[in-house]
């Protein structure tokens, strides 16, 4: 069972995720705000716990080889700062 920091922290992840893909929504709308700079943030902090949202990015990889390179930048230094799941 894990340990009460453990679920802490992935409800902090989670709601982090959820919160820049909610501000990402808001800035497809807003021009102050760079829409899909923070769903992309969102979504790789949501892959780190959801299977659906890691297939639906790996896809997209396959889909777009020169993104490859962008999100494993972009999951490496989000693993350096939350730390493994």
């Amino acid at each position: 069972m894990p340990s009460m920091s453990k679920k802490v922290k992935q409800a902090l992840i989670i709601a982090a995720g959820i919160l820049f893909i909610v501000a990402g929504i808001a800035g497809l709308a807003l021009p102050f705000l760079q829409g899909f700079f923070f769903i992309f943030i969102g979504a790789l902090l949501l892959s780190t716990y959801s299977v659906t949202i890691r297939g639906w990015i790996d896809r997209h990889v396959q889909r777009y080889p020169p993104l490859k390179a962008v999100v494993d930048k972009a999951e490496a230094w989000v693993a350096r700062i939350i730390g493994e799941p």
